[in-house]
Protein backbone atom coordinates (compact mmCIF):
# COMPACT_ATOMS: atom_id res chain seq x y z
CA UNK A 1 0.00 0.00 0.00
CA UNK A 2 3.11 2.52 0.73
CA UNK A 3 4.36 1.61 -3.08
CA UNK A 4 0.95 2.61 -4.45
CA UNK A 5 0.57 5.75 -2.12
CA UNK A 6 3.87 7.05 -3.08
CA UNK A 7 3.70 6.36 -6.92
CA UNK A 8 0.23 8.23 -6.84
CA UNK A 9 1.35 11.13 -4.58
CA UNK A 10 4.28 11.40 -6.90
CA UNK A 11 2.39 11.48 -10.01
CA UNK A 12 0.08 14.02 -8.37
CA UNK A 13 2.91 16.38 -7.37
CA UNK A 14 4.25 15.89 -11.24
CA UNK A 15 0.72 16.76 -12.47
CA UNK A 16 0.17 19.80 -10.05
CA UNK A 17 3.29 21.26 -10.58
CA UNK A 18 2.57 21.21 -14.17
CA UNK A 19 -0.72 23.02 -14.58
CA UNK A 20 0.96 25.87 -12.11
CA UNK A 21 4.06 26.17 -14.57
CA UNK A 22 2.38 26.13 -17.83
CA UNK A 23 0.66 29.30 -18.37
CA UNK A 24 -0.94 27.44 -21.58
CA UNK A 25 -2.69 24.55 -19.30
CA UNK A 26 -6.56 24.90 -19.02
CA UNK A 27 -6.53 21.95 -16.06
CA UNK A 28 -5.02 19.16 -14.21
CA UNK A 29 -7.44 16.82 -16.52
CA UNK A 30 -4.97 18.23 -19.23
CA UNK A 31 -2.17 17.42 -18.21
CA UNK A 32 -3.13 13.66 -17.12
CA UNK A 33 -4.43 12.55 -20.61
CA UNK A 34 -2.85 15.98 -22.87
CA UNK A 35 1.15 16.40 -21.77
CA UNK A 36 3.50 14.11 -23.46
CA UNK A 37 5.83 14.99 -20.50
CA UNK A 38 3.68 14.05 -17.80
CA UNK A 39 3.74 10.56 -20.02
CA UNK A 40 6.82 10.39 -20.06
CA UNK A 41 6.95 10.38 -16.07
CA UNK A 42 4.71 8.03 -15.32
CA UNK A 43 6.50 5.47 -17.55
CA UNK A 44 9.73 6.74 -15.99
CA UNK A 45 8.62 5.98 -12.55
CA UNK A 46 6.76 2.40 -13.37
CA UNK A 47 10.00 2.00 -15.48
CA UNK A 48 12.34 2.61 -12.77
CA UNK A 49 10.51 0.48 -10.10
CA UNK A 50 11.62 -2.43 -12.24
CA UNK A 51 14.65 -1.42 -12.75
CA UNK A 52 15.67 -1.38 -8.89
CA UNK A 53 13.87 -4.56 -8.44
CA UNK A 54 16.34 -6.09 -11.04
CA UNK A 55 13.98 -6.31 -13.68
CA UNK A 56 15.95 -5.16 -16.67
CA UNK A 57 14.47 -6.49 -19.63
CA UNK A 58 11.09 -5.41 -18.20
CA UNK A 59 12.09 -1.86 -17.72
CA UNK A 60 13.85 -1.55 -20.92
CA UNK A 61 11.04 -2.69 -22.59
CA UNK A 62 8.38 -0.39 -20.92
CA UNK A 63 11.23 2.27 -21.18
CA UNK A 64 11.51 1.84 -25.00
CA UNK A 65 7.52 1.81 -25.21
CA UNK A 66 7.46 5.22 -23.61
CA UNK A 67 10.09 6.54 -26.12
CA UNK A 68 7.70 5.42 -29.03
CA UNK A 69 4.86 6.82 -27.86
CA UNK A 70 6.36 10.38 -26.14
CA UNK A 71 9.53 10.99 -28.42
CA UNK A 72 11.12 11.12 -24.81
CA UNK A 73 13.72 9.01 -23.67
CA UNK A 74 14.64 8.59 -19.88
CA UNK A 75 16.49 5.27 -19.26
CA UNK A 76 14.57 3.46 -15.96
CA UNK A 77 18.32 4.01 -14.21
CA UNK A 78 18.07 7.60 -14.16
CA UNK A 79 17.03 9.22 -10.45
CA UNK A 80 14.44 12.08 -10.96
CA UNK A 81 13.12 13.78 -8.01
CA UNK A 82 9.64 15.62 -7.31
CA UNK A 83 7.78 18.10 -9.86
CA UNK A 84 9.69 17.54 -12.97
CA UNK A 85 8.29 19.83 -15.81
CA UNK A 86 9.30 18.32 -19.09
CA UNK A 87 7.78 20.97 -21.29
CA UNK A 88 7.71 20.54 -25.34
CA UNK A 89 9.47 17.49 -24.81
CA UNK A 90 9.89 15.84 -27.85
CA UNK A 91 13.93 14.48 -28.59
CA UNK A 92 15.02 14.72 -25.08
CA UNK A 93 17.16 12.06 -23.50
CA UNK A 94 18.24 11.37 -20.33
CA UNK A 95 20.96 8.90 -19.69
CA UNK A 96 21.30 5.65 -17.16
CA UNK A 97 23.44 7.68 -14.84
CA UNK A 98 21.73 11.09 -14.56
CA UNK A 99 19.92 12.75 -11.81
CA UNK A 100 17.20 15.09 -12.02
CA UNK A 101 17.02 17.26 -8.90
CA UNK A 102 13.54 18.48 -7.73
CA UNK A 103 11.31 21.15 -9.15
CA UNK A 104 13.03 21.34 -12.73
CA UNK A 105 12.32 22.53 -15.94
CA UNK A 106 13.44 20.74 -19.13
CA UNK A 107 12.68 21.76 -22.88
CA UNK A 108 12.54 20.20 -25.84
CA UNK A 109 15.53 18.41 -27.65
CA UNK A 110 17.48 18.61 -24.16
CA UNK A 111 20.34 16.07 -23.68
CA UNK A 112 21.65 14.60 -20.48
CA UNK A 113 24.22 12.13 -21.89
CA UNK A 114 27.70 10.70 -21.37
CA UNK A 115 30.82 11.52 -22.81
CA UNK A 116 32.19 7.98 -23.67
CA UNK A 117 32.02 4.45 -22.89
CA UNK A 118 33.19 4.48 -19.36
CA UNK A 119 30.99 2.03 -17.36
CA UNK A 120 30.35 4.39 -13.95
CA UNK A 121 29.18 7.61 -13.29
CA UNK A 122 28.88 8.88 -16.77
CA UNK A 123 25.90 11.50 -16.52
CA UNK A 124 25.34 14.68 -14.92
CA UNK A 125 23.78 15.37 -11.59
CA UNK A 126 21.41 18.09 -12.26
CA UNK A 127 20.46 20.38 -8.86
CA UNK A 128 16.92 21.79 -7.48
CA UNK A 129 14.92 24.44 -8.97
CA UNK A 130 17.26 23.95 -12.80
CA UNK A 131 15.40 25.13 -15.73
CA UNK A 132 17.26 23.67 -19.30
CA UNK A 133 16.73 25.49 -21.98
CA UNK A 134 15.52 24.04 -25.55
CA UNK A 135 18.32 21.87 -26.82
CA UNK A 136 20.77 22.01 -24.38
CA UNK A 137 23.57 19.47 -24.21
CA UNK A 138 24.66 19.05 -20.28
CA UNK A 139 27.36 15.99 -20.75
CA UNK A 140 30.12 14.04 -18.65
CA UNK A 141 29.80 13.08 -14.95
CA UNK A 142 29.45 16.83 -13.93
CA UNK A 143 27.50 18.75 -11.07
CA UNK A 144 24.99 21.24 -12.04
CA UNK A 145 23.77 23.20 -9.15
CA UNK A 146 20.34 24.54 -7.51
CA UNK A 147 18.59 27.42 -8.85
CA UNK A 148 20.88 27.23 -12.15
CA UNK A 149 18.82 28.49 -15.68
CA UNK A 150 21.01 27.18 -18.84
CA UNK A 151 20.21 29.02 -21.84
CA UNK A 152 18.45 27.19 -24.92
CA UNK A 153 21.36 25.41 -27.35
CA UNK A 154 24.33 25.80 -24.69
CA UNK A 155 26.78 22.93 -24.49
CA UNK A 156 27.78 22.20 -21.02
CA UNK A 157 30.46 20.05 -20.19
CA UNK A 158 31.71 21.53 -17.03
CA UNK A 159 30.18 21.72 -13.64
CA UNK A 160 28.05 25.19 -12.73
CA UNK A 161 27.73 26.81 -9.60
CA UNK A 162 24.34 26.95 -7.71
CA UNK A 163 22.38 30.38 -8.46
CA UNK A 164 24.01 30.80 -12.09
CA UNK A 165 22.69 30.89 -15.50
CA UNK A 166 24.69 29.41 -18.82
CA UNK A 167 24.31 30.85 -21.88
CA UNK A 168 26.54 28.99 -24.33
CA UNK A 169 29.57 26.90 -24.20
CA UNK A 170 30.01 26.86 -20.24
CA UNK A 171 29.96 30.92 -20.00
CA UNK A 172 28.73 31.79 -16.58
CA UNK A 173 27.07 34.74 -16.03
CA UNK A 174 26.12 35.64 -12.03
Amino acid sequence: MVIKMNFIKRLYSDAKNIEEKDPACKSIIHVLFLYPGFHALVFYRLSHFLYVNKLYFLSGLLSNFARFFTGIEIHPGAKIGLSLFIDHGMGIVVGETATIGDNCTIYHGVTLGGTGKDKCKRHPDIGNNVVIGAGAKILGPIKIGDNVKIGANATITKSVPSNSTVVKFNEIIK
